[in-house]
């Protein structure tokens, strides 16, 4: 299952298992949780990511989901994908590289894009609303979407809130594990990606049970480690 591919952590493309992830993340009490998620091995099933992203969205939408916003990044800014989230009556806030051909054959960094918001033609899409950001880095990001008349802070909020996938993948390769399995065969690597999010699930919800941050969980977790060492320790000395 192993492909060359592109790692946004690594800003580079390196060697290894591929996963699609679609998380929900709730703006008022900003916390997220995976409801899907996809093994990208394209020579065992035929399928690219956009594919997995299309359907995982199209089960969502048949498991009654209703999200304020689909929100991703430029990989998935494709018309197909785009095309997909408004047959299902969706709202998508995405990025647009530098390059994307707008209005009459115009590249989008070239226009002159106003603080509130510029309405541009979407190649192929039709009508939709782009702003300019610029980090304190010099960087630009062009935040585009098909929601009627958005304001900024809309776009920004909905925007932030995709930090929240990095967050979960930060977590589950830390606390659970999910890249250090040493299997070589497809099927013990699938179980064992399975395990290592049903491990996060146990996790999250007794963070919710009992009201603690994840490091007062992990801290938990050593602490009475040291102590059962100090005991042993204690009772059998050297």
């Amino acid at each position: 299952m192993v492909h060359y591919q592109y790692s946004g952590n690594e800003h580079d493309v390196i060697a290894g298992i591929g996963l699609v992830n679609l998380l929900w993340h709730n703006l008022i009490t900003v916390e997220s949780i995976p409801i899907d998620y996809r093994i990208y091995d394209k020579d065992s099933d035929g399928k690219t990511k956009n594919t997995h992203f299309s359907e995982m969205l199209a089960l969502a939408k048949k498991r009654g989901i209703k999200p304020e916003a689909v929100v991703m990044d430029a990989w998935y800014s494709s018309l197909d994908n785009l095309k997909s989230i408004r047959s299902h009556d969706w709202v998508w806030v995405t990025t647009l590289k530098k390059n994307r051909i707008v209005n009459r054959n115009i590249q989008l960094n070239k226009l002159d894009i106003s603080e509130e918001g510029t309405l541009i033609h979407l190649r192929g899409y039709g009508w939709v609303t782009v702003f300019k950001f610029i980090a304190k880095n010099g960087r630009i990001d062009y935040l585009v979407t098909n929601k009627d008349n958005p304001t900024r802070q809309y776009v920004k909020s909905i925007m932030d809130a995709r930090w929240s996938v990095e967050v979960y993948h930060r977590e589950v390769n830390q606390n659970c594990g999910i890249e250090r399995c040493q299997a070589r065969t497809s099927r013990a690597q699938r179980y064992h990606i399975f395990l290592a999010i049903s491990a996060w699930f146990e996790q999250h919800k007794r963070r919710i049970s009992e009201k603690i941050t994840l490091y007062q969980q992990n801290w938990h977790v050593i602490k009475n480690a040291i102590a059962e060492q100090i005991r042993v320790l204690l009772v059998y000395p050297n």
